[in-house]
């Protein structure tokens, strides 16, 4: 079973659910990111989310965006962020996760992106604009590394396309919330309920909600019908006025 699998299974058995902060690398700087995540792994993240910066973030609203590329211009790649991870690989409780575009994966090649990631204890890989019909190469070349491709779903997935993304599924499931780019919002669609059920109803692996949670109140809602929940906007505008990721785990543990 894949490590984010596990992890998530963790939280579930406890009655709570999986804890999944993304923060782009290098946020908000090179130094400070690594504490970052050291906080948010003592906090009891599950999955720790790890952006790479790419200058062309179509699935990214404003907040991620100009982190993302604030990290970009200081020269933040997928070289730094492997260094840096095997660097400390094995001292995170969480399983980690890389998520980001397919160009930046397909430059470094994706033979050696899915033999670095295993050397450097990364579990999984969302590439937000690359398509089932599409993903197979990127597949082949990471799970014999036993890196998992996480299916992203959504408001507007079909019941038959989300059986395909269901076939052979490791890891866990991204339910995206919104039709639209990530950010913060004070409430959420209300047919969320609707197609979780149906996502419950297909897939094996656990479900987490992502795109637009900045609070754990917003879940009451989709209790039973979600094992794991995503959060980025809201923790990086946190970290930006100056408090600690451990202080906006707090509410959430």
């Amino acid at each position: 079973m894949n490590p984010m699998q596990i992890k998530i299974d963790e939280a579930v058995t406890k009655g709570s659910v999986g804890l999944i902060p993304f923060l782009p690398a290098g946020f908000p700087n090179r130094e400070q990111f690594w504490k970052e995540l050291e906080e948010l792994d003592a906090a009891g993240a599950s999955i720790i989310e790890i952006g790479m910066p790419f200058s062309d973030p179509v699935a990214d609203g404003p907040v991620v965006e100009k982190a993302s590329l604030q990290c970009l211009e200081d020269g933040i790649d997928l070289t730094w962020i492997f260094e840096g991870l095997k660097k400390r690989k094995g001292s995170f409780n969480a399983a980690l996760l890389l998520m980001g575009y397919l160009n930046p994966v397909y430059q470094y090649g994706v033979e050696q992106f899915g033999a670095d990631c295993e050397a450097a204890g990364v579990s999984g890989l969302i590439i937000a604009d690359l398509p089932y019909e599409e993903a197979d190469f990127v597949k082949q070349a990471i799970e014999s590394h036993g890196v998992a491709l996480v299916p992203l779903i959504g408001l507007n997935t079909s019941r038959e396309r989300m059986k395909l993304y269901a076939k052979g599924a490791t890891g866990f499931c991204y339910f995206v919330s919104v039709l639209g780019t990530t950010g913060q919002r004070e409430s959420l669609p209300a047919r969320i309920k609707e197609k979780l059920t149906e996502a419950r109803e297909i897939f094996t692996v656990p479900i987490a909600l992502g795109f637009g949670i900045k609070h754990p109140d917003q879940l009451s809602q989709f209790e039973g019908l979600l094992d794991a929940a995503v959060f980025g906007s809201a923790l990086i505008s946190h970290i930006e006025s100056g408090k600690s990721s451990q202080e906006f785990m707090a509410p959430w543990t």
